[in-house]
């Protein structure tokens, strides 16, 4: 049941501030479940974007793996983990966020250094170049991943913060301040009609006296 807003003062100037306060509740009511349904939309597309994520994951992986397996076979693994160490690749994860209807998703990006040449072409072998190339598909491809993982969990909070807003405004904001206006305008009507009996006695006495 809606209850009146305490301190409330049956005045006129009262009732057009809490019209006042009706329209903008109503208004960001509004807004706020634009954004919620923008939010969900925005979350589904992502959660779609999250299986195509994960399957070029599982297939860049499994080539990168298919290409040391066969590296490791033409050189033998020792070389291929001295190759490795000599290699000297460096990569540096760049973090950044944008604004999605108000929530903070991550913008995440890789950048892969690979040194010219690190290993003596005439003792290696042109798998260990597609192992290498492969590899770094798939950091990319994780990077992607977990940019798209993130972003849904955030959005899904998002959406559950907005949801209780909306929730909040449907059933406590704007039905507390509808029922503190009608208790205003009630009291206004209560307090015309007692000034007009009273005016209408007044009247009937002074005509009585006359």
């Amino acid at each position: 049941m809606s209850k009146v807003l305490p301190g409330t003062k049956a005045t006129r100037s009262e009732l057009l501030r809490l019209k006042g306060r009706m329209r903008l509740a109503e208004r960001g009511h509004n807004l706020l479940k634009e954004k919620r349904d923008s939010l969900i939309m925005e979350f589904f597309n992502a959660i779609a974007e999250i299986k195509q994520a994960r399957e070029n994951v599982e297939a860049t992986l499994s080539e990168a793996f298919s290409s040391l397996t066969q590296a490791k076979m033409i050189m033998g693994p020792a070389r291929v983990v001295e190759f490795a160490y000599a290699s000297k690749v460096q990569a540096e994860l760049n973090i950044a966020t944008r604004s999605m209807m108000g929530v903070r998703v991550p913008v995440l990006s890789v950048e892969q250094h690979v040194p010219e040449l690190p290993y003596s072409l005439p003792d290696s072998s042109a798998r260990l170049d597609t192992m290498s190339i492969k590899f770094r598909e798939a950091l990319k491809a994780l990077v992607r991943l977990a940019e798209i993982e993130s972003s849904v969990k955030r959005l899904a909070l998002g959406i559950e913060r907005t949801k209780r807003r909306v929730s909040a405004l449907e059933t406590i904001v704007i039905p507390r301040l509808d029922a503190t206006a009608r208790f205003i305008k009630l009291a206004l009507e209560e307090r015309e009609r007692e000034d007009f009996i009273r005016l209408k006695i007044i009247r009937d006495r002074m005509e009585v006296e006359q």
